[in-house]
């Protein structure tokens, strides 16, 4: 009787572990039927950035054309002056503020809760954002730089100097404090006018200004460009979270 119970026993743990491989097996078929069912409807990459191509507000870059029209109108009007061309480092930190509203636009509406629960990851949705936006301010700055160097005459380092090295350390000055729960855009735009301010008083002090030769100046845009792609790839790989009902913003691990 006692070897009858436990061939029963084995019997049923038997039926049981069959029922859970049939169990595990209808699940990964339904896997299966489901990824194939959806992949007709995923984006390809080109339809994926097309996309948020369009959820883009172009105003903001309307506007920093209309910046960069407005210093050329400045440069041609005074093309001898050289402290109206060191100052070009306030119009490359207000080219890149001009960014700010639409990059922090997840984070200023809180819909990051949205996003994180979407198909597409907030890494991917950033990376094809600022693509975007890299795209079109390097479209514009190319067309900036060749006019003010065939028409004005301007030198490329000089242009290097006093536009790219403010505008490099201003993009990371916003990237730096996105990746930050405690800092709002607000907060962000005021750093990088603080820059503007300490660049300016830089560049228009003579004695500081001549100390500092043309390799110097090139070097720190080296470092700036480097340390630039540290925080972007920093931004791109951490998650950001901005949960809506959590209090400024706070980082869930």
């Amino acid at each position: 009787m006692e070897f009858e119970n436990k061939l029963e026993k084995y019997r049923s743990m038997l039926q049981k572990d069959a029922e859970e491989e049939r169990l595990q097996e209808t699940v990964r078929r339904s896997k299966e039927a489901f990824l194939l069912s959806e992949q007709d409807r995923l984006l390809t990459f080109h339809e994926f950035v097309w996309g948020q191509l369009a959820l883009i507000r172009k105003r903001w870059w309307l506007c920093q054309l209309a910046l960069l029209i407005l210093l050329w109108i400045a440069l041609v009007s005074v093309e001898d002056d050289a402290y109206v061309q060191r100052s070009m480092g306030v119009a490359a930190t207000l080219f890149v503020i001009l960014v700010i509203p639409e990059i922090w636009k997840n984070r200023a509406c809180q819909s990051m809760e949205v996003e994180l629960a979407s198909y597409y990851t907030l890494r991917q949705i950033y990376a094809a954002r600022m693509l975007l936006f890299g795209l079109a301010d390097t479209l514009l700055l190319t067309l900036f730089f060749g006019v003010a160097v065939s028409r004005l005459h301007v030198p490329v380092t000089e242009l290097l100097v006093e536009f790219l090295l403010p505008m490099t350390v201003t993009a990371c000055i916003c990237l730096r404090t996105l990746c930050s729960s405690r800092v709002n855009e607000v907060t962000a735009a005021a750093l990088c006018m603080l820059w503007s301010a300490l660049w300016l008083f830089l560049v228009l002090n003579d004695r500081v200004y001549t100390l500092l030769t043309v390799p110097v100046w090139l070097s720190l845009l080296a470092a700036a460009g480097a340390y630039f792609g540290l925080v972007l790839y920093r931004m791109l790989k951490t998650n950001m979270y901005d949960w809506e009902g959590i209090a400024d913003g706070a980082e869930i691990k």
